[in-house]
């Protein structure tokens, strides 16, 4: 098990082309790899954040929400139609039981939400708290670092009101 762990904080780190090395938190058999987001633009309203989560019990488990220091943080994925990528709000992201579950850039992802001209800065650390339903809470740091290549293009038209959302 500690190879697989190494390997995928190893893939981790160079898929997000990270200057630095992955990082890793754990509780209870939950495993958080290398929680990251990319640095935002200062017209930027919302940010993402990814990661790996990787569950070594035998039971499966569920990542119900993170909490952190923006107006909103949602759990998300995307799906793609006609070339626009369009963000879909998830109640929870299921993680089975032995298996590793990515958050990456076009599908799963967290949404810090209400930047409002605080854009993301490349350096700057996002403390966050990971709520499981089985292993409990996990405090992470989603670090920002430095987008490479192209951004896709993502509808945000339906976050503009989040009155039927739960907020943190």
């Amino acid at each position: 098990m500690i190879l697989k762990k190494t390997l995928l904080a190893v893939s981790m780190a160079a898929f997000f082309t990270s200057p630095t090395l992955a990082h890793e938190h754990s509780v209870n058999g939950v495993s958080v790899i290398h929680p990251m987001a990319f640095e935002t633009s200062k017209s930027a309203k919302a940010g993402a954040g990814y990661m790996a989560i990787t569950n070594d019990n035998e039971d499966a488990d569920r990542l119900l929400e993170v909490k952190a220091d923006f107006p909103r943080v949602m759990l998300h994925t995307t799906e793609e139609k006609d070339g626009i990528a369009k963000m879909i709000h998830l109640e929870a992201i299921d993680i089975p039981a032995g298996d590793t579950v990515l958050l990456e850039p076009g599908g799963l992802h967290v949404m810090f939400m209400g930047l409002d001209g605080d854009p993301l800065e490349e350096g700057e650390e996002i403390p966050a708290t990971l709520v499981f339903e089985k292993a409990g809470e996990l405090d992470v740091v989603f670090k920002v670092e430095k987008r490479h290549g192209e951004a896709k293009s993502h509808d945000h038209s339906d976050h503009s009101d989040h009155s039927d959302h739960s907020t943190n």
